[in-house]
């Protein structure tokens, strides 16, 4: 059976993820900062059938990422990497000219050095699957100059970019950089407060571009959820 890692599993979009890849007889090492959230979602996709290791740990850390790869080398390799963990840095969301540089320096840690410090350890059983994937989490932030969204975005924009290179320096992984577009999260809600996310799409509803993504393989590039559903 395959094997992916997905990080800030324990809730949102990182569960629906995992859910879905069980569903379709993937196994599963499954990451978040709150153990006891994180063992709830992986006792939850554990009764799909799934083989299910969780690995409760800050992807900042270099030896937590470490022991998310010996996990997948445990399940018997690592066909898929999925760094959709990532925080604000600012909560709610504010302009550039009043944002807390440490917080920047705290989304990017999680959102740009972290990705690419997991993506490292984890190439060679990557390079090893007969069909080695990425998916990172992009944002339409990443494109669009949106207010209060500036760091945030600034953030994901250079995900982007480490993706694309990616792309290019390792022709054998398909690599997939992804605007999932408006979801209603915890962080959406933590974004910006005084929205009305009611109309929203859930998690849920978002999963199956990435699941669509796992299936037909495309070419490695960057894709937005909304776009490729209407494709279909």
């Amino acid at each position: 059976m395959p094997v992916a890692i997905v990080t800030g599993a324990s809730r949102g979009l990182g569960r629906a993820l995992a859910t879905g890849l069980a569903a379709r007889g993937w196994n599963l090492v499954l990451d978040a900062r709150g153990a006891g959230v994180l063992e709830e979602s992986a006792e939850a996709v554990r009764a799909l059938g799934a083989r299910v290791l969780a690995v409760p740990g800050d992807v900042t850390d270099p030896g937590h990422r470490a022991g998310l790869v010996a996990a997948a080398r445990e399940l018997g390799g690592l066909d898929l990497l999925v760094n959709n963990a990532a925080v604000l840095g600012a909560e709610p969301l504010v302009p550039l000219g009043s944002h807390s540089l440490d917080g920047f320096r705290a989304a990017l840690e999680v959102n740009v050095v972290a990705p690419l410090g997991l993506l490292q350890e984890a190439l060679p059983l990557l390079r090893a699957a007969p069909a080695g994937a990425v998916i990172n989490l992009s944002s339409e932030a990443a494109a669009e100059p949106f207010r209060t969204w500036g760091a945030y975005g600034a953030t994901k924009a250079a995900l982007d970019q480490l993706s694309a290179v990616l792309a290019v320096e390792e022709p054998g992984l398909r690599v997939w950089w992804v605007d999932p577009g408006s979801m209603r999260t915890d962080m959406l809600a933590a974004a910006e407060p005084d929205e009305d996310l009611s109309g929203t799409p859930a998690p849920a509803e978002v999963a199956p571009v990435f699941l669509r993504l796992v299936d037909e393989r495309p070419a490695s590039g960057r894709y937005a959820a909304p776009a490729f559903l209407e494709s279909r």
